[in-house]
This record gives structure tokens, C-alpha cells and sequence, in this order.
């Protein structure tokens, strides 16, 4: 990132110098402390960096603003690309490089990036999560129980109802796209609110 904030990853690599399989979800844990009484002006600085993600680059899933616990001045950002490749073309962009210009004078100290890809995609933390760190065993353990659960019911009611009316290739690639659907939009999200606490049992939590 452009002085005078030099965002760092966790483990002390680079930003840029960060390797991921190009085609795999990518989730960006951003952490700033804010200088008081300029919270308001950071707030509305970050909603206009989301909204300029969103209109000008492919690959942007969003974004989600968790604010500051009683007595702290960090608020953290979790950006969601859809790959490495498309979260590096953000980091190289002069968007990103004038918003860090933008927000230099609102915030105390270096920004801190953690990125995480793969499974933790999946799962949301917990409210009050400073450092999120899942654990990659449950987050398996309950993704096979979703999929098994999932493809044992959808796909037994779809062989149950269509039958052989459609190839057997196509009617598995109806069943995995509803399956997906479902886990993504619907019961990965509730069923991460319920666990978080067991999905993610070393986090730091704020206040906690």
C-alpha cells in the first residue's frame, strides 16, 4: 500500500507478495483504530471505497463493516473477491492507492490485512471477532454434514421426481447447483451464527 499506511499481513509477508490459488475465494480481514471524532468521516470514506469496488471491479463479493466494541477505536472490514487474481488487480489499482491517500489522515496507525481462502470463505465469525482464526477440522466436520445431508435429500428427491426424464449428467449438475445455492445463501449463514463460538474456538473476541 501507498505511505504513509503500509498495510501488512499478519504473518509479516506483503500484500502483494501473497501467493493463493488464482481461482479460489479470497476473504481480506482489514483492522484500522480511528482517530476520535473522526469516525464519521471513516465510515462514509469506506462506504464510497465499497461502492467504487463494486461498480469497477470484476470479482468484488463485497464487504462487511464490523465497528468499534465499547472503548476501542478498531473497526474491522472483511472484503470478499471471488480470487487471488481479481484481490491483486484491486491492490494494484489506483483506486485502492487513492483511497489510502483518502484515509491517511483519519486513522492512527498502519491498517493490518489477514487474508484467508478456502474454507473460511464459508464461515462467518462471531460478533466481536478482532483476529478470526476458525478451525479448519470443524469447519470440515460441518460442511460434510451439510453436503451429505444435502445431496442425500435434493438428490434423492430429484431422482425421486424427474427420474430419467433428463441425463443423468444434467440432473446432477441441477442437483449441485441448488445445493450450492442453499449452503451459500442460506444454510451456511444461519448455521455459522448458531456455531460460531464452536467454528471458531481460539479467536480473540473484543470485550470477551
Amino acid at each position: 500500500m501507498s505511505e504513509p499506511l503500509t498495510p501488512r499481513i499478519a504473518n509479516g509477508a506483503p500484500a502483494e507478495g501473497s501467493n493463493g490459488l488464482g481461482g479460489e475465494p479470497v476473504t481480506v480481514v482489514v483492522t484500522r483504530r480511528v482517530k476520535a471524532g473522526r469516525e464519521a468521516a471513516y465510515e462514509a470514506w469506506l462506504r464510497r471505497l465499497q461502492e467504487d469496488a463494486a461498480s469497477e471491479f470484476v470479482g468484488y463479493l463485497g464487504a462487511d463493516v464490523q465497528p468499534p466494541a465499547a472503548g476501542s477505536s478498531e473497526y474491522t472490514t472483511v472484503f470478499r473477491f471471488d480470487s487471488v487474481e481479481h484481490l491483486r488487480a484491486f491492490e494494484r489499482s489506483d483506486l485502492r492507492a487513492r483511497a489510502l491517500r483518502e484515509v491517511a489522515p483519519l486513522v492512527e496507525e498502519d491498517a493490518v490485512w489477514r487474508r484467508f481462502s478456502g474454507l473460511e470463505f464459508w464461515f462467518e465469525p462471531p460478533p466481536g471477532t478482532s483476529i478470526p482464526q476458525p478451525s479448519r477440522f470443524r469447519m470440515a466436520i460441518l460442511l460434510t454434514a451439510v453436503v451429505y445431508t444435502l445431496v442425500l435429500a435434493i438428490g434423492t428427491l430429484a431422482a425421486a421426481v424427474i427420474g430419467d426424464a433428463i441425463p443423468g449428467p444434467v440432473r446432477l449438475l441441477g442437483v449441485i447447483a441448488v445445493e450450492v445455492a442453499l449452503m451459500t445463501y442460506f444454510i451456511l449463514p444461519v448455521l455459522t451464527r448458531r456455531l460460531a463460538r464452536w467454528i471458531y474456538p481460539s479467536t480473540e473476541v473484543a470485550g470477551s
